[in-house]
């Protein structure tokens, strides 16, 4: 590995990869992008450092998890000031996407589940779908039991028995309503603690942030899945409901 090169790796439809990517090059931040989905080998060197997940920004042998951007800002030794909506403003646009993204995956044929939703990444549309919830329960199994590796959640297949628009619209309400319930029972409503995760202890207003613009940028992949076909969103997302959230520009790399 190249010692002196800033190297990130990312594959397409990764949502912290997109934004990576255009934090860096909006700092004039130079870099080599690494894309292990067409590059396999690439992830042979990710595990040499002990990485199994994307995005990773890696100098030598020193990287960093790219998840939380004011991680990614110290390494490369740039100041950079971040503004973030309040907790509570969050947790009212997560149920906004949340409840938005039932309504639009009961929109997608049956017969087009299985296709690719994007180019060069061999993720589904129905796992994409329900990854916008596999975020928003990954979340819940952190603050409620602990768990630290969010990806191992997030990034799992869903059973076999999500068949159906409806299997993964249930799934959704489910969790939805879970995160009603959690956000109906916490006091602290600034969210000032911290949560433990597999990118290391981060404050639990950050996870969550990140949470919510991650579960976004997936619906609104949805929503563009529906537009290719010809189908028009129902009741779609807009500028507002998407207003204050860090998500990127780019919508698939």
């Amino acid at each position: 590995m190249d010692s002196s090169a800033l190297k990130v790796y990312w594959r397409p439809g990764c949502s912290s990869c997109v934004k990576v990517k255009e934090f860096l090059s909006g700092l004039g931040v130079a870099y080599q992008s690494i894309n292990v989905s067409a590059e396999p080998q690439a992830m042979d060197e990710l595990r040499a450092l002990g990485v199994r997940t994307v995005p990773v920004v890696a100098r030598g042998s020193e990287y960093v998890f790219a998840q939380e951007l004011a991680d990614v800002s110290r390494f490369i030794g740039r100041e950079v000031a971040f503004r973030r909506l309040a907790a509570p403003e969050l947790v009212e646009k997560w149920l906004t996407v949340l409840d938005a993204a039932q309504r639009h995956v009961m929109q997608v044929p049956f017969e087009g589940l299985g296709e690719r939703a994007t180019p060069g990444r061999d993720r589904s549309i129905r796992d994409l779908a329900y990854h916008i919830y596999q975020v928003a329960d990954a979340f819940l199994q952190a603050v409620d039991e602990g768990k630290e590796d969010l990806t191992a959640i997030y990034n799992a297949p869903p059973p076999a028995a999500v068949r159906t628009p409806e299997d993964i619209r249930q799934y959704g309400a489910g969790v939805t309503a879970r995160l009603r319930q959690w956000w109906a029972g916490v006091q602290d409503r600034s969210c000032s603690g911290t949560l433990l995760t597999y990118y290391g202890a981060q404050p639990l207003h950050h996870v969550l942030e990140r949470c919510v613009w991650h579960s976004a940028q997936h619906a609104r992949q949805i929503i563009a899945v529906l537009e290719r076909s010809g189908i028009a969103a129902d009741a779609p997302l807009t500028d507002q409901d998407y207003a204050g959230l860090p998500m990127p520009a780019g919508l698939w790399e």
